[in-house]
C-alpha cells in the first residue's frame, strides 16, 4: 500500500485528471476503499475470482444478457483497478496491456459461450450442451491478438467456423444462424448502459468485410486469404490469435495459414507492396515535420504505428526463413529482429523505450473521458494538463521528451525505407491498407480535389480485395499499388475528380485482367493521364471506355488521332462490318460498336483540342451520316425478304437540324423525315407477305427508329426526334414524296420551312435525292409576303421565349442573343430572299449568313458579329455536352468542379468562367440587337405583337 503521500499524489492525479475515472470510483466507492487497502494486485486477484464465476455461469447456461451486465459493472472496476496501477507505475506496460487483454479475451468467451446455448436452447443448434461443439471460434487481431490493448481500445475480431465440425452436420442454415450469433456478440461487447460498455467490437479485418457475412467458415476464409489475400492482411495475421470460443479451431486455422503468411521466398515486388503498407507515407529524416500540440500519437509522424510497422514489415520479409521472428508482441520482437542481426541493438532499444512511452501517453489520453482518442490536445492548457497527469513538473518539459521521442522513431523508420521507392501522394500520405480511413491520406485526397476524400478512399481499399478480375492476382495489386500516386493526381486534375474515380472503378471491373494493362499504364504515362481526363472530363466517353475497355488498344494507334474519313467512305466501312452477320441482335450491336467507337474517337480528339468543337460537330455528324445509311440499307434488305420490294431502292432520309447543319455535339439526337417514292400502279410490295405503300413503309420506318434508339449490351446510339416531319406527331412516320410535296406547298407553317433551311438528304438513291432536293428548293425558293414573314418569325421567337425561358447563362438555345434569335436572322433572311437570290440558301446558319453578306443582303459587320457569337456559343455548348453528358442549360458554374471550369475556360483562351461568361454576355447583347433591328422592330411595324408584353 502506498504511503500518504503517494497515496495522496495518486488521488490528485486519478480525480484532478479524469472525470471517468473520477465517476467510476464515486459510483463503487466500496471498491475504491479495498483498492487502496490492498493495492492493485489484490484487487486484482479479487476481480478474476468475480470474472470466473461469469465465465463458469456461462458455461452452464447463463442468459447472454444477464452475463454481458455482469461483466460491464466488472469492466469498470479492471478499467479503475488497470488506471491505478498504470498512474501509480506499479505495473509495467506489458502487465497493463496484457491485463486489459485476458479480461477481454475472458468477456468474449464467457458471452460467446452464453450465445452458443441460447442457440441451442432455440432449437438452432444441437451441441449436447458443450459450447466447444459448435466449432466457433474468435480470433482477436490487432492488439487484442498480441496481448497489448491500450486503454480504451476497441478490440479487432475475426469470427469463424469450421463447417465440418460433427455437431453442425447436415443444419443448412448453419451460416445463419452464426451470423446472428456473432451480431448478437458484437451487440453485447459495444453497447452501453447505465454500468457502462464491455468493449467497442469491429469486425472490419475480416476477409472483405464489405462483401462477407460478419461469420464465415474457416474453409472459406482460409481460400480468400491464399487466393487474393493482401500483403497487409499478412501483416495484419502476424498478431491474430484465437481468444475465445473453440481454440482448436482458431489455431487449426492460423496453422493453415502459415504458408500465407510466412513466405520463404519472396520477389522485388513483393517486398515493395510490403514496404508500401506504410511507406505510402512519405517518410524523410529529419525532425521538421513532428509537433506535440494536436499530434496523433498512434498514427501520425514518429508514433506509435512507425514503430509497430518497423517490427512488422521486417517480421513479413525475414520471418518466412526464420521461425523465431514469428512473434506478436512489438517489443518482443524488437527483440528477436535484433537478435536476429536485422536491426542494431541501439535501434531495438530506443524503439521499445519510445514505444513504452508513447503507448503511456496513449493510455492517460484515453483515461481522461474513456475515449478511443490519440491526438494531444491543440491547446497549452490542455498540453498542461496532460503532462500533469503523465507526472512532469510543466508543459515544456513534456513537450521537449515527446519531440525527442517522435523525431527518435521517426528517424530510425525512415532510415528502414530510405531504399525503398517512394509510393507517397503528391504532398502527403497515401495509405490505403486495413479498414479505416488515414488521416493523413483524407487530407492528400482532399488536396488533391475530392470533395468525398472519404469515399475515396474506401473505393480504392476496395480495388485491393481482389473483387474485381481485374485485381484478383497479387502482381495486379502490386502494380496498381505503385501506380497510386499517379493515378489519384491525374483523377484530381480532371473535371470532375470524385467521378472521375466512380468511373474509373467501373472500368476496373469490366476489365477482364489487369496486370497487362497496368503494366501499360506504368510505361506509358500519358495513357494513364489520357484514361484519367476521360474518367474526370468526358462521362459519355468514360462509359464507354468503362463499356469497352478495348477501345485502348485503338487509342495507342497514331491513327487513332487522325481526322475520320469522309462520310460515304464511312458508310462503306460499316456496311462492310453490318454484312459479316446476320442475325437482326448481331447487326444492332455491330453497329453500336462501330458508331460509339468513332464518336468516342472524335470525343477524345475533341477532348485533347486536336480538333476544334466545330470540326468535330462535322465528323460526329458524318458519323451519324454514315450509320444512318448503312443501317438503313441492312434493315431494308432484313424487311424485304418478308415482304418483297416495290420495284428498287424508293426510301430517303432527310436530317434536320443539328444533323442537317452537320454540328452535331457528343449528345445530339437525330431530327429526322423518311419519305418514299411508289409509282401509282404499284399496289402491293412483291415479297411472301406483300403490304401496301404506306403500311410498308410505317412498319419500315418503325423498324429503321428502332434500329436506332434501341438499347442493346453494346449501349445505345441516338435518340431520333421525328416531330419535323409533315404533321408533326400527327402525321405518319413515313411520307410519301408528293405528300411531302402537297403538305409544303399547301399545308405548312412558317416555322416548318424554317426548319427545312437546315435540311439535307443523307440516304437514298440518286434519282429520289434529287427530286426531294429540287422539292426542298422549290419550297424554300417560293417567293414570299415579307411582312408576314416577319410577323411568323417573331411570333414563333417570342413563344419559345414564353414556353422555354433560358434555364442559366450557359442556355445558349434560348438565351436573348442566343441561337435561336441568331439562326432565326439566318432563317428569315433564307426564306425572304432565296426566291430572288437562292444562292444564299445553306443548312448552315453560319453560312446563311456569311452568302447573305456577299450578296449585299446584310451588313457585313452584323454578320460577323453574328457568326463569331454563334461560333463562340456552339463550341462552348458542345464542350459543355462533351463534359456533362447532357444538357448545357444545366450547367451549374457554381456548383462545377474546378478542373471542369480550367478546362472550358482554356478552350476559349480565357482566363475563367467569370472570363467566359462576360464575353458570352456581350456577344449575346450584340446578337440580340441586330435580332430585333432585322426581324422584331419590322415586324412590329408590321403589325406583330408580343404575347409575352415584352
Amino acid at each position: 500500500m502506498p504511503d500518504d503521500a503517494t497515496f495522496q499524489a495518486l488521488l490528485d492525479a486519478l480525480f484532478g485528471n479524469s472525470p471517468y475515472l473520477t465517476e467510476t470510483a464515486l459510483q463503487n466507492p466500496d471498491f475504491l476503499t479495498d483498492l487502496w487497502r490492498g493495492g492493485p494486485d489484490a484487487a486484482l486477484v479479487m476481480l478474476e475470482r468475480d470474472l470466473a464465476s461469469v465465465r463458469a455461469d456461462a458455461g452452464s447456461g447463463a442468459a447472454p444478457d444477464a452475463v454481458a451486465a455482469r461483466l460491464r459493472r466488472l469492466k469498470r472496476s479492471v478499467a479503475l483497478t488497470v488506471a491505478v496501477a498504470d498512474i501509480a507505475d506499479a505495473w509495467p506496460l506489458d502487465r497493463v496491456t496484457g491485463t486489459l487483454s485476458r479480461f477481454a479475451g475472458t468477456c468474449l468467451d464467457a458471452i460467446t459461450d452464453a450465445i452458443l446455448l441460447q442457440l441451442e436452447r432455440d432449437g438452432q443448434l444441437a451441441l449436447g450442451g458443450d459450447p466447444q461443439a459448435a466449432g466457433f471460434t474468435v480470433l482477436g487481431m490487432g492488439k487484442l491478438g498480441a496481448g497489448e490493448l491500450n486503454y480504451s481500445s476497441d478490440i479487432d475480431l475475426i469470427l469463424l467456423y469450421d463447417r465440418e465440425a460433427p455437431a453442425l452436420a447436415g443444419n443448412e442454415q448453419i451460416p445463419r444462424h452464426f451470423v446472428r450469433a456473432s451480431r448478437l456478440l458484437v451487440q453485447l461487447m459495444s453497447e452501453a448502459s447505465v454500468d457502462g460498455y464491455i468493449f467497442r467490437t469491429d469486425l472490419r479485418l475480416r476477409p472483405d468485410p464489405g462483401s462477407t457475412p460478419l461469420a464465415m467458415s474457416a474453409q472459406a476464409a482460409e481460400l480468400y486469404y491464399e487466393s487474393v489475400g493482401q500483403n497487409w492482411e499478412r501483416a495484419a495475421m502476424i498478431k491474430a490469435h484465437p481468444v475465445a470460443g473453440n481454440l482448436a479451431v482458431g489455431a487449426e486455422f492460423l496453422a493453415a495459414l502459415r504458408p500465407y503468411i510466412w513466405r520463404r521466398h519472396l520477389d522485388f515486388a513483393a517486398i515493395h507492396d510490403i514496404h508500401s503498407i506504410k511507406r505510402q507515407i512519405d517518410a524523410h529524416r529529419g525532425g521538421g515535420t513532428v509537433k506535440v500540440a494536436g499530434h496523433n500519437v498512434k498514427l501520425g509522424r514518429g508514433g506509435i504505428r512507425e514503430v509497430e510497422f518497423f517490427a512488422q514489415t521486417q517480421q513479413l520479409i525475414f520471418g518466412g526463413r526464420n521461425p523465431a521472428l514469428r512473434l506478436r508482441g512489438t517489443c518482443e520482437t524488437l527483440r528477436a529482429l535484433a537478435a536476429a542481426g536485422h536491426v542494431e541493438p541501439r535501434a531495438a532499444d530506443e524503439l521499445i523505450v519510445a514505444y513504452g512511452f508513447l503507448r503511456r501517453v496513449e493510455h492517460r489520453l484515453q483515461m481522461v473521458d474513456d475515449r478511443q482518442t490519440h491526438s494531444l490536445p491543440e491547446d497549452e492548457a490542455g498540453l498542461a494538463a496532460i503532462a500533469t497527469f503523465l507526472g512532469y513538473p510543466d508543459r515544456p518539459s513534456f513537450e521537449a521528451e515527446m519531440l525527442a521521442t517522435l523525431r527518435c522513431v521517426e528517424g530510425h523508420y525512415a532510415r528502414l525505407f530510405e531504399e525503398a521507392p517512394s509510393l507517397a501522394g503528391p504532398g502527403g500520405n497515401l495509405v490505403f491498407t486495413g479498414t479505416d480511413d488515414d488521416p493523413g491520406t483524407l487530407e492528400t485526397l482532399r488536396a488533391l480535389g475530392f470533395k468525398d476524400a472519404s469515399a475515396a478512399a474506401g473505393i480504392v481499399r476496395r480495388w485491393h480485395h481482389g473483387r474485381f478480375r481485374s485485381t484478383t492476382s497479387a502482381r495486379a495489386r502490386e502494380l496498381l499499388t505503385e501506380l497510386m500516386p499517379a493515378l489519384l493526381k491525374a483523377l484530381g486534375e480532371t473535371a470532375s475528380p470524385d467521378q472521375a474515380l466512380l468511373n474509373f472503378d467501373q472500368f476496373l471491373g469490366n476489365l477482364p485482367a489487369g496486370v497487362q494493362l497496368f503494366s501499360l499504364f506504368k510505361s506509358n504515362p500519358a495513357l494513364l493521364e489520357l484514361v484519367a481526363t476521360i474518367m474526370g472530363s468526358a462521362p459519355g466517353l468514360a462509359a464507354q471506355l468503362a463499356r469497352r475497355t478495348v477501345l485502348l488498344d485503338s487509342v495507342l494507334s497514331p491513327a487513332f488521332y487522325d481526322r475520320l474519313p469522309p462520310a460515304a467512305d464511312m458508310t462503306a466501312d460499316l456496311t462492310r462490318t453490318l454484312a459479316q452477320v446476320d442475325d437482326e441482335q448481331d447487326i444492332l450491336d455491330a453497329a453500336r460498336r462501330w458508331t460509339n467507337d468513332r464518336r468516342f474517337q472524335v470525343g477524345v480528339q475533341q477532348l485533347k483540342r486536336i480538333v476544334r468543337p466545330a470540326e468535330a460537330g462535322l465528323a460526329y455528324s458524318d458519323v451519324a451520316q454514315a450509320t444512318i445509311s448503312a443501317l438503313c440499307d441492312r434493315v431494308e434488305k432484313r424487311f424485304a425478304q418478308a415482304h418483297g420490294m416495290f420495284r428498287g431502292q424508293r426510301f430517303a432520309v432527310l436530317g434536320l437540324g443539328k444533323l442537317g447543319s452537320r454540328e452535331m455535339s457528343a449528345t445530339s439526337d437525330l431530327d429526322l423525315i423518311f419519305v418514299y417514292d411508289i409509282p401509282p400502279d404499284l399496289n402491293a410490295s412483291d415479297g411472301p407477305q406483300p403490304l401496301g405503300p404506306i403500311q410498308y413503309y410505317t412498319r419500315l420506318s418503325a423498324k429503321i427508329v428502332t434500329a436506332l434508339t434501341a438499347l442493346t449490351n453494346e449501349g445505345a446510339l441516338y435518340e431520333v426526334d421525328m416531330r419535323l416531319r409533315p404533321s408533326g406527331r400527327a402525321g405518319p412516320l413515313a411520307n410519301s414524296l408528293d405528300g411531302f410535296e402537297s403538305y409544303h406547298a399547301q399545308s405548312a407553317w412558317t416555322w416548318e420551312h424554317m426548319a427545312l433551311t437546315r435540311a439535307r438528304v443523307i440516304h437514298g438513291p440518286q434519282e429520289l435525292v434529287e427530286r426531294l432536293r429540287g422539292i426542298i428548293l422549290g419550297t424554300l425558293c417560293r417567293p414570299r409576303d415579307p411582312e408576314a414573314l416577319l410577323r411568323d418569325v417573331a411570333d414563333m421567337r417570342d413563344r419559345i421565349a414564353r414556353h422555354a425561358p433560358p434555364k442559366s447563362p450557359w442556355d445558349f438555345k434560348h438565351l436573348p442573343g442566343g441561337l435561336f434569335d441568331i439562326d432565326f436572322v439566318a432563317q428569315y433572311l433564307a426564306l425572304r430572299h432565296a426566291a430572288a437570290r437562292p444562292d444564299i440558301l445553306d443548312p448552315h446558319p453560319a453560312e446563311v449568313l456569311r452568302r447573305a453578306a456577299d450578296a449585299g443582303l446584310l451588313d457585313s459587320t452584323d454578320a460577323e458579329r453574328l457568326c463569331a457569337a454563334r461560333l463562340l456559343m456552339s463550341d462552348v455548348q458542345s464542350l459543355l455536352r462533351l463534359t456533362l453528358n447532357g444538357d448545357e442549360a444545366s450547367f451549374d458554374e457554381t456548383k462545377a468542379p474546378e478542373g471542369q471550369q480550367r478546362l472550358i475556360a482554356q478552350t476559349q483562351d480565357v482566363p475563367d468562367l467569370a472570363a467566359l461568361r462576360a464575353r458570352i454576355e456581350a456577344e449575346a447583347k450584340s446578337a440580340r440587337a441586330i435580332y430585333e433591328r432585322i426581324v422584331e422592330t419590322p415586324a412590329r411595324a408590321a403589325g406583330w405583337t408580343s404575347r409575352s408584353g415584352t
